[in-house]
């Protein structure tokens, strides 16, 4: 039973110098009773050292909406051979569909992160899951190329608001010690859902025509996990602490979390350091000072992630079939390459926590350039493989390391609207991506395209390296006032 955080214990009271042993929970509630009752609900969070049995539940709940949102993401990628053969597209009919996509995202980054700022984390992060399986399941009726660019862009702007959202509410739900491995385990879970795209557009577009449209059935599969999500998610604590909406049920959430950590730590946990209260943001705030440094340095870092990763994986399918390989030779390729995704994610856990995150980004995408090099130079089957594996593997990596930075160095109140922007960046970027791969490719070839996106890969490192923020194993609220 989870104990009543405001009613003190009897050992408590005989001592007179605080909890007793940690025996129980009601250690965590005699704690919680020397604390304001929502102002430093924050404070008691960030002294929480590990992950408790709730956090593992969020996370495999997470980890289920991010498959199907990664599922979602590059459905279109392993549909376009079968599209380009079935209704006569250009390359430029491709790099114009893509793009369709990113135009949605973006919108959907920045108004999904300020709705989230404004209303709460917890209805965007779900409403968004509803609003883009709705839109993947209608994808699978499209008739033509203009109805299925429309619904690319409103299921884009579904997929970027959840997340976005998503991982803001990890980085102000999970303990600061931990965050960047668990947004890097998040990540890998959901990137599983890029080989299941993959395989499942290798087993089932070569059977016929509309076969594809199977692919976006699979997609709205991510409903599911909305269904739990409305039963299981909490909003977050910090917002509803920031907002004034904090009341019984997140003290209650809290006390829980800190009886299980007391459980699991055997020894009761550090007096709580009270924060300064969070007023309302402004726009004009990401606009000015040393804000507008971290603002410019995220959007600027997902611009060129944007374009070096999805310029590969969304283009990789489409490349192959021009570079003289069968439709099903380009999906199986491009089904072993995706299985990279996974172990890609997992490879930032031992890292991500225990070095700085802008030097390991830009240690990973000085590689990542030179791999894309060597897959766009060297026409080999085993190029294809070892160095297309390699890039896709560490570009995961840098995924992980970003998406956790970008939810960690802005301020509390302008935290969701912060990561949108830089998220839409990426996304708006994206748009023009893909119309910049198929250019190059008509002026240049294989050889333009491949230097472009190395060129990508290694500005990002770049940027991050020389200007972004320390943001390893530090409080969010240190962060800020950085």
């Amino acid at each position: 039973m989870t104990p009543d955080p405001s009613r003190p214990t009897d050992s408590g009271r005989a001592t007179g110098t605080g909890p007793a042993a940690p025996t129980s929970a009601t250690t965590a509630a005699t704690r919680a009773a020397t604390t304001s009752p929502t102002a430093d609900l924050a404070a008691r969070l960030d002294r929480i050292p590990v992950v408790t049995r709730a956090h593992r539940r969020w996370v495999w709940l997470l980890g289920f909406l991010f498959v199907f949102d990664l599922v979602d993401l590059n459905s279109f990628a392993y549909a376009a051979p079968a599209l380009r053969t079935e209704w006569g597209l250009s390359i430029g009919g491709i790099g114009a569909i893509t793009s369709a996509g990113f135009v949605g995202m973006f919108v959907g980054a920045i108004a999904g992160g300020r709705l989230s700022d404004r209303i709460g984390r917890r209805p965007v992060l779900i409403g968004a899951v509803f609003f883009y399986s709705v839109f993947s399941l209608l994808s699978a009726l499209a008739t033509g190329p203009l109805m299925l660019g429309v619904l690319r862009v409103l299921t884009g702007f579904g997929l970027q608001a959840m997340t976005g959202v998503l991982l803001v509410w990890v980085s102000e739900m999970f303990p600061r010690a931990l965050r960047g491995r668990y947004q890097a385990m998040l990540l890998a879970i959901g990137l599983a859902g890029v080989p299941i795209a993959a395989w499942v557009a290798r087993l089932v577009v070569p059977t016929g025509p509309d076969a594809w449209r199977w692919i976006f059935v699979v997609g709205a599969l991510g409903v599911i996990g909305g269904v739990v999500a409305l039963r299981v998610l909490p909003e977050s604590v910090r917002w509803s602490a920031a907002h004034g909406r904090a009341g019984v049920p997140q003290e209650e959430l809290v006390a829980r979390l800190e009886a299980q950590a007391e459980e699991k730590t055997g020894r009761p946990l550090p007096e709580p350091v009270a924060e300064r209260p969070v007023v309302a943001g402004r726009l004009t705030e990401l606009l000015r000072g040393p804000t507008l440094r971290k603002t410019v340095v995220a959007a600027a870092a997902c611009v060129f992630l944007i374009l070096s990763f999805y310029g590969f994986s969304s283009w990789v399918p489409t490349l192959l079939v021009e570079r003289g390989y069968s439709t099903a030779q380009s999906l199986t390729y491009s089904s072993i390459l995706a299985i990279a995704a996974v172990p890609g994610a997992l490879l930032a856990m031992p890292i991500i926590d225990r070095f700085e995150r802008k030097s390991v980004i830009l240690v990973l995408e000085v590689a990542v350039a030179v791999l894309l090099l060597l897959f766009g130079l060297i026409d080999h089957p085993a190029a294809v493989i070892v160095c297309g594996f390699g890039a896709a593997l560490l570009m995961q990596t840098g995924v992980a390391v970003l998406y956790t930075y970008i939810a960690e160095v802005f301020p509390l109140h302008l935290r969701g609207l912060g990561s949108g922007i830089a998220n839409g960046s990426g996304r708006l970027a994206g748009v023009l991506g893909g119309f910049l791969v198929a250019a190059l490719y008509t002026g240049t070839g294989l050889t333009g395209v491949f230097t472009y996106l190395a060129l990508a890969a290694l500005l990002m490192g770049l940027v991050m390296a020389l200007f972004g923020e320390r943001t390893t194993n530090r409080r969010l609220e240190d962060i800020e006032r950085s």
